[in-house]
């Protein structure tokens, strides 16, 4: 079942890449549930985005730029005057709050040549297939505390939080844009909620969780009915033990002959 409406979804994320609406996509809930989550969000990556932008002979990779929404309008760009991608880290935009970081880096996706839909049927390669069309970002979450760590950080996003994101081409032959998406629209993180707010009515409850509370508590109770069940029996045959052994004393001490007196 699972399988199918992954084919379902991959379908139309094919639909969308024709369509070619040049902008960040959140990833189909088919592909990535709970999406966005408190820190992370989950993309499609830009298939089909890009191509006539590609040249023959030429090395090309996607930056993907990550920002709040409350960043400025004239921060927003990703580019300096020689058209070159910017470097800017996480630390030095706050987090993007002060305008886009670099979040990712990748290979252009092979619009051509997808990854194979049958191999989602198999649950030794669903998981690379799915990393071959999606991207999730704040899925790093130990560069920023990594001494050692060089390469492009991805740390997670705050909770409820609205951001904004872009894809760009850059030919790393030349080392500048060849290309950008608009700016995705808003997606915002969840939030997070606080323990006297988390609804615990049965009603809210899915079936399932039902259920299994249900043969839970039965499991418990017979467990305890056994329990008390074995204490009494315990009980009452050591009462019944210490009756028999008092019975048998008395009957062999009226059994014994008693002394009799010699006459003189």
């Amino acid at each position: 079942m699972c399988s199918c409406w992954l084919v379902l979804a991959f379908c139309c994320l094919g639909q969308l890449c024709a369509d070619q609406s040049l902008k960040p996509q959140l990833a189909a809930s088919q592909l990535a549930t709970n999406n966005p989550t408190l820190t992370t969000v989950a993309l499609e990556k830009p298939f089909c985005m890009f191509d006539s932008s590609l040249s023959p002979n030429k090395s090309y990779i996607i930056y993907l730029y990550a920002m709040k929404e409350s960043a400025s309008a004239i921060s927003s760009l990703v580019t300096d005057n020689s058209s070159k991608p910017l470097d800017s880290t996480f630390q030095q935009t706050s987090g993007g709050q002060l305008g886009p970081y670099k979040a990712a880096l990748f290979k252009v996706p092979n619009c051509a040549s997808p990854p194979k839909l049958a191999d989602v049927g198999d649950v030794n390669k669903v998981s690379d297939v799915l990393k071959q069309y999606l991207f999730r970002v704040g899925d790093d979450g130990t560069c920023l505390y990594d001494p050692n760590f060089l390469g492009v950080c991805n740390p997670p996003l705050a909770p409820d939080t609205t951001y904004r994101f872009k894809y760009v081409l850059l030919d790393t032959t030349e080392g500048i844009m060849k290309g950008q998406t608009l700016w995705s629209d808003p997606i915002k993180t969840r939030r997070v909620k606080l323990p006297l707010k988390i609804d615990t009515w049965p009603g809210r409850r899915s079936g399932d969780m039902i259920v299994i509370t249900s043969i839970l508590s039965v499991l418990v109770f017979l467990l305890l009915a056994g329990f008390l069940a074995s204490v009494s029996s315990a009980v009452m045959g050591s009462d019944n033990s210490s009756a028999k052994t008092r019975c048998m004393s008395q009957t062999i001490q009226q059994s014994e002959p008693r002394p009799q007196l010699s006459s003189e």
